[in-house]
């Protein structure tokens, strides 16, 4: 069968880079969509603002007539600190925008093709915040609401040979977190103590589990989630 290509979102850094570039290794045919280029880009990419419901129709619209995705990676997101006080309605619809719109959009649009060839792998980026940490409120019921997304979409596409999956990460060594918690400082320290592993994961890894999950032997595997955090998610961890 021919293998396809697979579509990475937020395919321009961190996370999603890894994801692209893991999957390159293997042979496999990647497209990234993201915003902006990724420094000497190693695969076709497409720009396009996901946040933007109409930008990202006609991204989408242009990568499934020019390809065949039989593989999607949902890994685009958008964070903001918020808590139940301060959180505000446009900052719940721009959250919500990117992280459950922008993959339902990528979902709808390659979901045609799979089912043609009655074969498919959907994998949602999500986050250990959707179980819930102080200061994530909006990320985290948007994080949720795409493990309800995940759940329904794998009931309504495993007679059509497409498994749907949920990676879950916890503190994940990115640009991103790097800025926010630079090492040696107070907060990046109480981060790694509360790890049970003792140090934060890296993008690689998640790749790793990514790739596995998108595997063609993987078909007895959907609507579940992943949570790869360290052993953050075991009792009472406190990140």
């Amino acid at each position: 069968m021919d293998k396809g290509v697979t579509l990475v979102t937020g395919a321009s850094k961190g996370i999603g880079l890894a994801i692209a570039r893991h999957l390159l290794a293997q042979g496999q045919a990647v497209v990234g969509m993201a915003r902006t280029l990724p420094a000497g880009a190693e695969f076709p990419f497409v720009t396009a603002d996901l946040a933007d419901a109409a930008a990202t129709a006609a991204a989408l619209a242009q990568v499934v007539a020019d390809h065949r995705v039989l593989r999607l990676v949902n890994n685009a997101g958008f964070f903001l600190p918020a808590s139940l006080d301060d959180a505000t309605p446009q900052e719940l619809d721009a959250m919500m925008a990117l992280n459950l719109r922008a993959p339902l959009q990528a979902m709808q649009a390659v979901v045609p093709g799979m089912r043609a060839a009655g074969f498919g792998r959907i994998i949602n980026i999500g986050s250990r915040a959707a179980l819930g940490k102080p200061g994530r409120m909006l990320y985290g019921a948007s994080k949720a609401a795409l493990v309800g997304l995940t759940r329904t979409a794998a009931l309504e596409l495993a007679g059509d040979g497409i498994t749907v999956n949920c990676i879950a990460p916890g503190p994940v060594e990115t640009e991103f977190f790097a800025a926010n918690n630079p090492p040696g400082t107070e907060q990046r320290r109480r981060f790694t103590a509360a790890i049970p592993t003792g140090r934060m994961g890296q993008p690689e890894e998640i790749a790793h589990a990514v790739a596995g999950l998108l595997d063609a032997r993987a078909g007895y595997t959907t609507g579940q989630v992943l949570n790869i955090c360290g052993g953050l998610t075991i009792g009472t961890a406190a990140f």
